[in-house]
């Protein structure tokens, strides 16, 4: 069997421990005019597609233009019989319970 060794017991030096990955760089586009046109990089993994091309403002349905981009809304705004509600409360509890188990001392 082979079973690894524990780090810092008979090494010396700084030595590989795994592959080396090398990054890989995407392309960036600098085009104003396909910027302006087109969604870049909609299909990164396929080159032979074309990018989605944007479409006039009037054609992309209302509630898109409702969607909400910010902070999320504070709790006490929130109505208290939907899952969303719960789903924060459960969500702030366990932070709380985190970060107390993470200050307390062995």
């Amino acid at each position: 069997m082979n079973y690894a060794k524990p780090l810092g017991l008979g090494r010396r030096g700084k030595g590989k421990i795994g592959p080396t990955v090398e990054k890989v760089r995407l392309p960036v586009e600098t085009d104003p005019e396909k910027l302006v046109k087109f969604v870049c990089g909609s299909h990164p993994v396929k080159e032979d597609r074309q990018d989605i091309e944007l479409k006039d403002d009037s054609e992309y349905p209302d509630w898109l233009w409702e969607l909400r981009t910010g902070k999320p809304l504070p709790l006490e705004e929130l109505d208290p019989q939907t899952k969303y509600y719960w789903r924060r409360v459960r969500t702030m509890g366990m932070k709380a319970d985190n970060l107390s188990r993470k200050l307390r001392k062995f």
